[in-house]
């Protein structure tokens, strides 16, 4: 999916531009999808790309991961795209949507996860969708 920066800044509130499109985060506990547990099927905001499912969703206890949505797996092996990360003086994991590349959040390892990996995934990036 190719935009340019004027159509992504049209489509997109300026939060969600910062996170999306200049791979920014939001402030810990403020997103709407951190205690959110409604059945169905988190969306990439920009394009609507289906990218976790409910049932993926956990509370997260490990330190520094906490405030931000958790998922254990994503939706499906297309969903998301990992990309190594360099910045901010350490390697990280990037997530990024695999049909617009957007910037989501991070992969982490999480032994409070049923898996072992922690997709660390900013709210702003999410639309959800109910099974309702």
């Amino acid at each position: 999916m190719s935009k340019s920066d004027t159509d992504w800044k049209k489509k997109l509130d300026p939060e969600q531009y910062h996170v999306l499109r200049e791979k920014g985060t939001e402030a810990p506990g403020s997103g709407k999808y951190v205690d959110f547990y409604e059945d169905g099927m988190y969306h990439c905001a920009a394009c609507g790309q289906a990218l976790f499912g409910s049932d993926t969703k956990y509370e997260s206890t490990a330190p520094g991961l906490i405030g931000w949505p958790a998922f254990s797996e994503a939706a499906d092996k297309g969903a998301v795209k990992l990309q190594d990360d360099d910045s901010m003086g350490m390697h990280r994991t990037e997530v990024v949507c695999a049909n617009c590349d957007s910037h989501l959040g991070h992969l982490f390892a999480d032994d409070s996860s049923p898996n072992g990996q922690h997709y660390c995934i900013n709210s702003v990036c999410l639309d959800f969708k109910s099974k309702k």
